[in-house]
């Protein structure tokens, strides 16, 4: 069990119709779904950036982490108290939904980390997305892990109606990497129809402290900590670009939140 101060919210099955309603009913703050049914695709770092920026800048936001793994539980148990992030763990099928209506009222963004395979929780948590961001590093098993999501993506606006704002994410982005051979990724998938962000995620040992010592980009200490400023960079071009995306304005809450790690019961 990860934390200390753990504190139980019961949650309880919803009707299957509900995926349907799923703007009215469960909460308008937008909802952006990591998914990439291979794992080590970048998913958690890139939605464990975006969480910490968005937090950073003054909104609140819960973390449902759905990855067995839970590396964002654990990066918050090391942490410690985070402004304004919460993070939830031990998630089911049976209590997303639940969790995203009852922590509507505390909440400016919902991001969900997924597990790195299409399973019934995967497609459960993309159903009830504003927006699916889809990491790939460029690897042919990454863009194969992303196309099993695209492919869930179609099903679910066939069979269910829903059509799900869905966009690329580049990740692990190195300096052997050059502008020409982004672009041309890039036009691979614009081909297929397939939106891709502006803003790679670069590969960056600060990305990859904070899973190690904990904190976020703002607290990592320069001295010891390579190319921080890049990092922050990096982080806040990518945040405003998915900000720009939502299909409405988030305004910034009052006061902000300060939370021991949160373990709600399924």
């Amino acid at each position: 069990m990860f934390g200390k101060d753990v504190r139980m919210t019961p949650c309880f099955p919803v009707s299957s119709r509900a995926m349907r309603l799923k703007t009215s009913s469960r909460t308008k703050m937008p909802v952006i779904s990591f998914a990439n049914a291979k794992g080590g695709a970048g998913k958690t770092t890139a939605a464990l950036l975006l969480a910490t920026e968005l937090a950073h800048q003054g909104y609140r936001v819960t973390v449902i982490d759905a990855d067995p793994q839970r590396w964002i539980s654990q990066w918050f148990e090391t942490t410690g108290n985070v402004r304004n992030i919460e993070v939830v763990s031990e998630v089911t099928v049976a209590s997303l939904q639940c969790h995203l209506r009852e922590m509507g009222s505390r909440t400016d963004y919902f991001i969900v980390d997924l597990a790195g395979a299409r399973d019934a929780l995967v497609t459960t948590a993309i159903g009830l997305s504003d927006h699916v961001m889809i990491p790939v590093q460029g690897s042919a098993m990454d863009a194969k892990g992303a196309a099993q999501i695209l492919d869930l993506l179609a099903f679910l606006k066939e069979k269910a109606g829903l059509t799900i704002a869905h966009s690329v994410v580049l990740t692990r982005v190195t300096s052997m990497v050059t502008t020409k051979a982004l672009l041309t990724i890039k036009g691979l998938l614009a081909a297929r129809g397939v939106h891709v962000l502006d803003t790679p995620i670069g590969e960056r040992i600060a990305f990859k402290e904070l899973f190690e010592i904990g904190g976020t980009l703002h607290t990592l200490d320069p001295q010891k900590v390579s190319n921080v400023d890049k990092a922050k960079e990096n982080a806040r071009s990518f945040a405003e670009e998915v900000m720009r995306m939502m299909p409405m304005k988030v305004i910034r809450s009052g006061a902000p939140r300060f939370f021991n790690f949160t373990r709600n019961a399924a």
